[in-house]
């Protein structure tokens, strides 16, 4: 029996830097599994889009496709805009049977991911006892994706950081730039900002441009193609299909 596609669903941009990280990732995850058929699709700004790479898909014979969602949290686009997409395709390509993964976070790879990004700007285990961490994510109105980024918060508390506050780029707040403020006011003396996002665009631009004004030490980069978080893709691939398995053996 082949193996269902993995079809990896980005948010998508008018950034084209957000675009070629998506696909770099991408990449990154058919080198670390070769022989899996991987296919990139965007909710929007980009091509190609959800349906069209679905549609090829039933054209070329695909029986099973994993439908992952390239998202942090369970906020809007996870709950309600992929499996609307999802929803439509089924009904007009019954042939092809699509399954929704879960979203990425929260997760220790994420983690991983997180430390990667800071060591490469310059943070060393032993600044930690002396160094506040800013935890900046894009921000959903969604409660539920508010409380997961203040509960990774909490436990990166307990990584050897002084200080780790939660900020937001939009829809929630604080924004970065108060957090960093926050920090120094309580006399934290290094601050650095790690950007809980994925890819390049206009958010993570914001969340830069506050960590630059509040005056922040460190500012990582975006999580990106990192080795762990293309495990971490997989990782949830193999979950989705583990549950196939499992409701056609039940």
């Amino acid at each position: 029996m082949s193996h269902p596609v993995l079809l990896v669903i980005a948010h998508g941009s008018r950034d084209p830097r957000h675009a070629a990280t998506v696909h770099a990732l991408t990449q990154r995850v058919r080198a670390e599994r070769p022989g899996l058929r991987v296919e990139t699709a965007f909710l929007e700004f980009n091509a190609p889009s959800v349906p069209r790479v679905l549609e090829r898909l039933a054209v070329e014979e695909a029986d099973e496709v994993i439908a992952l969602p390239l998202l942090l949290t369970r906020a809007f686009h996870a709950k309600t805009d992929i499996p609307s997409v999802l929803r439509e395709a089924r009904a007009r390509l019954p042939r092809l049977h699509i399954r929704q993964a879960d979203v990425l976070g929260p997760s220790p790879l994420l983690n991983a991911t997180l430390g990667r990004r800071l060591r490469e700007a310059g943070v060393r285990p032993g600044d930690l006892p002396r160094a506040g961490l800013v935890l900046a994510s894009a921000g959903s109105s969604d409660p539920e994706a508010i409380a997961v980024i203040a509960e990774i918060a909490r436990e990166l508390r307990h990584t050897g950081w002084c200080a780790v506050r939660p900020a937001f780029a939009s829809a929630s707040l604080p924004r970065t730039e108060d957090a960093v403020r926050a920090l120094r006011a309580e006399g934290v003396e290094r601050v650095a900002v790690a950007p809980y996002v994925i890819a390049p665009g206009r958010l993570p631009d914001r969340i830069a441009a506050g960590a630059e004004a509040a005056g922040a030490d460190v500012l990582a980069d975006v999580l990106g193609p990192a080795p762990e978080l293309a495990r971490l893709l997989l990782e949830r691939y193999d979950e989705a299909r583990a549950l196939v398995g499992a409701s056609l053996s039940a």
